[in-house]
């Protein structure tokens, strides 16, 4: 196979590969904040509880569940990047202007990235691209259990 046949060929799962992998990381930032695992140092510094839960359930439900899954890709990506978008000017970007030095590189590159998924769509290996098919060919009950049992 040669570059130019790879290059075609590859979109789909690269997109897939970025979702996956992000949503991965995503996850891990909520679990920090819903369990404390892993455990960060700064994590919980002044902000009540309740926010603390609230934003780590965002993250966990919204990288683990949704954008990992590739479940409502498009809709759940625009709302986790204007999250993230709200999390840099609101936590980061008061100590300094500068990313490095206030620490949101990663709010930053977590907004931009769901961004391009809200745009680009899920890619391979998701629920929305299940849906899709289903929906083209005409099954409608394609998640249910078969009649009779």
């Amino acid at each position: 196979m040669d570059l130019a046949a790879v290059r075609a060929a590859a979109p789909p799962y690269a997109l897939a590969l970025l979702r996956i992998i992000t949503g991965l990381l995503f996850f891990e930032h909520g679990s920090a904040k819903l369990i404390g695992f892993p455990s960060l140092p700064g994590i919980g510094g002044g902000e009540s509880h309740a926010f603390l839960a609230f934003t780590g359930a965002m993250e966990v439900v919204g990288g683990a569940l949704m954008i990992v899954a590739g479940f409502f890709t498009a809709v759940v990506a625009f709302l986790l990047s204007g999250y993230m978008a709200v999390a840099y000017f609101w936590a980061h970007f008061p100590a300094s202007f500068f990313p490095l030095v206030n620490h949101g590189e990663s709010a930053i590159f977590f907004c931009f990235v769901f961004l391009f998924l809200a745009a680009a769509g899920p890619g391979a290996w998701a629920v929305d691209g299940a849906r899709k098919a289903a929906k083209t060919s005409g099954r409608r009950r394609e998640w249910s259990a078969p009649a009779g049992n």
